[in-house]
């Protein structure tokens, strides 16, 4: 463990929102290692050649071509980040591993999918759950890409509900291996994978059990055709039908039982993993938006010289600046107690599932905003390719299809909304997180008088620091006032969850670009970081907009008279400026950096 892990107070999952972070103690992509910064440009250099030349060879349903990049992928390492050294893997820490999904991901959805797919929910259950003999086993084959994996969770009635899966696993008379039969769809690289992680339910258990299931069509497997999809056209995805398929015992995943808790820890990793996979196909669609606004002239003019035009490709590098930040951030955080707990004589598996699980929230927001983030910034980059961008002919149209599925898949956006603000609470009555301290002092202040002194905004970013910190007080005002009146029903109420998980998720997605530009603007100056400043302001100004929006909603759908009264006030003074920046300003500056640069250039 490092000593700057051990100097460092590192905030529990759900932490941010009431306990002040020092910029210095978030970690930044501008605090890669040597060996990051390494692994990040052979990554990149691996994708631009050979991914990127063949995009249109994916768009044409070519799964042999994504098998082959994916077995080139393994004999580079890149499989394997994430496995102890022991199994044939790199034994890279939890950074390296969002950084090597980000930017293998950036090119083509299908392969970020088959990446995904196989590296979190097809390998690391295995690795997580698995006995000394199933890793030394199958892991090896795994990580160097010999053999792929996936991962048989979702069925026709249980998506969402991932529990209630018919799939059934029956004991054999002489209690040597089991017999599953049942039907699994959407599995993603079932058309070549060589291994499933399966889930069924043994007898009338209230719970699934997890397998390691051998692909062998002379063992009950078939598949159905490849499914005709939207997007990510070169993923294989397929139906899996599994009749009486002869499981030993001894490959059961973990204990009887233990499968939706496997299933759902699976998914903890899976939707940070996700956000980082969106992150280089934001920067990717942004440098070609820029460099086609540069090029494309009409009334004798650039494009990227209109208003209109710098408002699209400022937002667009502001989204992907901003998820880069979130994601980081989060990736070392958990990577710190990971290390801690290792140190602590924690197995290194033990250690990794219970840190996904401390910062499950964290996961859940950063899910929910890079997938919305990275379809807004491909629905806009048609938008500037203006005719051509609905056209097969630019990758503007693939983009959008591909970053589809992302709202999607890993739990749906809106599960995974309500996930982050049930999973706040229910840290708070277990008293790993204290919102009812904070709660019970915003609701004291709504009655008080207001302070008329004026602030000292000198330093950079103090303003927006203090408000981040009163949009906690908004969250808090609204949350607080919710579970007082609802209490357990709480969950029953889902469109007033939905406007709080909003508003948790852009006070989490704000602070991050404003600590991070902090950071590096205390490191290097201000000035080398004014682009970097720019965006962080203009995030923290839309986010302002949608938290004002999101709490008037939740208020005014469980307030009435005074109390409702008394919470727009308190929500119209905590989303009050001192000094309202000039966003047309600050969009124009970002703008016309990408522009000059002629790329994404943060």
């Amino acid at each position: 463990m490092s000593t700057e892990t051990e100097n460092k107070e590192i905030l529990r999952g759900g932490q941010f929102l009431v306990k002040d972070t020092d910029c210095n103690e978030i970690f930044t992509p501008e605090d890669f290692t040597e060996e990051q910064q390494m692994m990040k440009d052979s990554v990149k250099e691996f994708v631009d050649r050979e991914i990127w030349p063949n995009k249109e060879e994916f768009e044409k349903k070519n799964y042999a071509l994504t098998e082959e990049i994916m077995r080139k992928a393994g004999e580079l390492g890149f499989l394997g980040v994430a496995v102890p050294e022991e199994f044939e893997g790199l034994g890279m820490g939890f950074v390296s591993t969002m950084l090597v999904c980000d930017y293998i991901s950036g090119a083509t959805g299908s392969i970020a999918t088959a990446f995904g797919a196989h590296t979190g929910i097809g390998t690391m259950p295995i690795l997580l759950y698995g006995t000394e003999e199933q890793k030394k086993k199958y892991i090896p084959k795994l990580a160097t890409g010999e053999w792929f994996g996936a991962y048989c969770l979702t069925e026709p009635d249980a998506g969402s509900d991932a529990n209630s899966g018919k799939t059934k696993a029956v004991l054999s008379e002489d209690g040597k291996s089991y017999k599953i039969s049942g039907q699994k769809m959407w599995i993603s690289n079932a058309g070549f994978a060589n291994l499933f992680v399966v889930f069924a339910r043994i007898e009338d258990d209230k719970n699934i059990t997890g397998f390691i299931v051998e692909n062998d069509p002379d063992n009950g497997i078939t598949f159905g055709e490849e499914e005709k999809k939207l997007g990510i056209h070169a993923s294989s995805t397929r139906q899996v039908f599994f009749n009486e398929t002869v499981v030993p015992v001894e490959n059961m995943l973990s204990e009887r039982g233990n499968g939706f808790k496997i299933a759902m820890n699976a998914l903890n990793v899976g939707r940070i993993k996700l956000a980082a996979a969106s992150l280089d196909a934001q920067r990717r669609v942004t440098d070609l938006a820029t460099k086609y606004a540069n090029d494309r002239v009409q009334f004798k003019t650039p494009i990227a010289k209109f208003g209109a035009i710098k408002a699209k490709l400022a937002n667009m590098a502001t989204s992907a600046w901003v998820g880069e930040s979130a994601s980081y951030r989060a990736a070392k955080n958990i990577q710190d107690r990971i290390d801690i707990r290792v140190e602590n004589g924690e197995s290194h598996e033990a250690a990794e599932l219970k840190s996904f699980e401390e910062y499950a929230i964290e996961c859940s927001i950063l899910k929910v905003a890079c997938s919305e983030d990275i379809q807004n910034c491909s629905d806009e980059g048609i938008q500037i390719y203006g005719g051509m961008g609905f056209s097969a002919d630019t990758p503007m149209e693939s983009a959008w299809r591909d970053a589809r599925i992302a709202r999607i898949y890993e739990g749906t956006n809106e599960i995974n909304r309500m996930l982050s603000v049930g999973m706040l609470v229910k840290k708070a009555m277990k008293g790993h997180v204290d919102l009812l301290g904070p709660a019970m002092k915003v609701a004291d202040e709504l009655t008080g008088i207001p302070s008329m002194e004026t602030p000292d905004y000198s330093e950079t970013l103090s303003e927006e620091k203090a408000m981040i910190a009163k949009l906690k007080k908004v969250f808090l005002m609204v949350a607080g006032s919710a579970v007082q009146k609802f209490g357990p029903q709480l969950e029953e109420h889902q469109q007033l969850l939905l406007a709080a998980s909003d508003i948790l998720i852009e006070v989490y997605m704000a602070e991050s670009a404003i600590l991070r530009a902090e950071k590096n603007a205390k490191k290097n100056g201000a000035e080398s970081q004014k682009y970097e400043i720019a965006m962080a302001k203009l995030y923290l100004y839309n986010a302002v907009d949608t938290i004002t929006m999101k709490a008037k909603e939740g208020i005014v759908s469980f307030a009435e008279g005074d109390e409702q009264r008394m919470m727009l006030m308190g929500l119209k003074r905590f989303t009050k400026y001192h000094n309202q920046p000039n966003v047309v300003e600050l969009r124009t500056m970002i703008a016309e950096k990408l522009t000059a640069e002629n790329k994404y250039c943060f």
